[in-house]
């Protein structure tokens, strides 16, 4: 039996971060056949991953700072993912308006030429200019306000499409463990791999563990598990960078976002947010403290309510807030003076330590090209990993997206059709969490009393269990701002009731473990 146990710790790759860089790297090598062990410290996309803007997207505004490389790259990841995860990621409209005084007509509508072709084929509209006397897409501006920009961009659930990844790699035999911590890590005396410590932080156990590689995926906290817990001196580092953004009640009706330039050269979006909000964002604030639970300062908001009266009619203030979030971006230090101007793109660093027991560390990355980042490291490990297949993700749907003919219209009208039970909100959030999947949460009910106890906000235990069973939920605040933005509806009580049935199924399984 030891010589059993010692197998199934050994692994081919070790990945230290649950975020959509850990997952999506762990996605694509399991596919490729190579054995993976995934360990988060926490729930997977816990930081900066479901802390966002919430858009796949080319970068616009990179294109001043002539990122040509990344913004072709991030517009043609926008149209694969589109198609791989068509329930989570949906085409957006932008609204830009002009304001002469800080960028010129011509150079916004040569920015949008660019914008429109420098990713090659696409499926999404192109670009136009907008009178705003003569368009509904005015209705919500100020007067001085007279023309624009419209472009194509796409939304995503950004938390959601991390979870997703870990599902399918799960699916194609990868081991993902959230609340879960690597204590230390070194190469093997041999020279052949790593050794490594990890710590359930739940059941306080710990497990030894080897792998042929090492990649630390861990996002803000890349160089402190380089010095702290692998004890080496690496020059590359990450520039931490504060996000923040904040949600108001609705602003204007219609679907589509708006990009405000200001005066200090840095945009910010107002984007329709679960039915009855808007999300506004974001700032860039250098920031040099523990990159864990990070909140919005009173200036920030300020400074967002202040865009927003720029532009609208209707006036927001620091009160009207109903919730913010904030997030540490971990961006590759390329010695930017200006925070907003510190590049997006990412860097692979594959470090051998002289034997054969490579480390690849991530630095830098958006979440609109995590799917060819994964690609590029495992280019990067090709020649330590002879034995793995071929790059696959490109075409591969994620869990869910398998919508088929008609697309998400369609799979939404057969929903509502097979059942007419769940009402047209809980049926359209069922089928754009979950696609294909929102079948697994039905089941067999015929009535909404079938799926169990309500918590509010259309949140029922069947569900929750499926959360629980099927995507590592282990808390309430899992559930109500990462696998879904629920707690914006769930009165307090519903969510002091889930918290307590989230507790009372994990108890039960923890009394009753599933036969081996």
């Amino acid at each position: 039996m030891a010589i059993e146990a010692s197998r199934q710790d050994q692994y081919d790759l070790l990945i230290v971060g649950g975020g959509i860089n850990g997952a999506g790297i762990a996605r694509d090598a399991s596919g490729r056949g190579l054995k993976v062990l995934l360990v988060e410290q926490d729930d997977l996309a816990g930081y900066t991953s479901s802390s966002s803007t919430k858009l796949i997207h080319g970068g616009l505004r990179y294109l001043e700072y002539y990122e040509f490389r990344l913004v072709r790259e991030a517009l043609q990841e926008r149209e694969r993912l589109v198609r791989i995860a068509p329930h989570i990621i949906w085409p957006l409209r932008f609204v830009l308006p002009h304001q002469k005084h800080l960028r010129p007509a011509w150079l916004l509508r040569l920015g949008l030429f660019l914008y429109d072709h420098i990713g090659g084929k696409r499926t999404l509209p192109g670009s136009h200019g907008v009178r705003f006397d003569r368009s509904a897409l005015g209705n919500a501006l100020k007067p001085a306000l007279k023309r624009g920009f419209v472009y194509s961009d796409a939304w995503v659930q950004d938390s959601r499409l991390v979870v997703l990844n870990a599902m399918d790699a799960a699916r194609r035999g990868a081991e993902i463990r959230t609340r879960t911590q690597l204590v230390r890590a070194e190469r093997a005396a041999d020279g052949h791999g790593w050794q490594a410590t990890i710590l359930d932080r739940a059941s306080g156990e710990s497990r030894e563990v080897s792998a042929r590689i090492l990649v630390n995926a861990a996002g803000p906290w890349v160089s402190e598990l380089l010095r702290q817990r692998l004890g080496l001196n690496k020059t590359q580092s990450v520039r931490l960078v504060k996000g923040s953004h904040i949600v108001v009640p609705r602003l204007y009706e219609g679907s589509h976002a708006y990009i405000l330039q200001n005066p200090d050269k840095r945009i910010i979006f107002t984007i329709p947010y679960e039915d009855r909000f808007t999300l506004i964002g974001t700032t860039d604030i250098p920031y040099d403290k523990e990159p864990g639970k990070v909140t919005i300062s009173g200036d920030e908001v300020s400074y967002l309510c202040a865009a927003v009266n720029d532009y609208f009619t209707a006036q927001i203030q620091p009160s009207d807030v109903v919730w913010s979030y904030a997030g540490v971006r971990p961006l590759f230090d390329d010695a930017s003076e200006n925070a907003s101007a510190v590049t997006r793109d990412y860097v692979l660093d594959v470090d051998t330590g002289g034997s054969g027991a490579p480390l690849l560390s991530i630095f830098g990355g958006k979440i609109t090209t995590f799917r060819r980042l994964a690609e590029h490291a495992m280019e990067k490990l090709q020649p330590f990993l002879s034995s793995a297949g071929s790059a696959w993700t490109g075409t591969g749907t994620l869990p869910g997206g398998d919508l088929g003919a008609g697309g998400f219209d369609a799979f939404l009208t057969s929903l509502r059709r097979k059942a007419p039970f769940l009402g047209d909100a809980l049926s359209w959030r069922l089928a754009r969490n979950y696609g294909s999947r929102a079948y697994d949460i039905v089941g067999d009910a015929t009535t909404r009393a079938d799926l169990g106890e309500d918590f509010g906000g259309d949140l029922t235990a069947r569900e929750v269990d499926y959360l629980i069973a099927e995507e590592w939920a282990r808390t309430a605040e899992d559930i109500l701002w990462r696998r879904s933005r629920l707690g914006l509806h769930v009165p307090e009580e519903g969510q002091v009731r889930l918290e307590r049935y989230v507790n009372e199924r994990l108890e039960k399984q923890i009394q009753t473990p599933q036969a081996a």
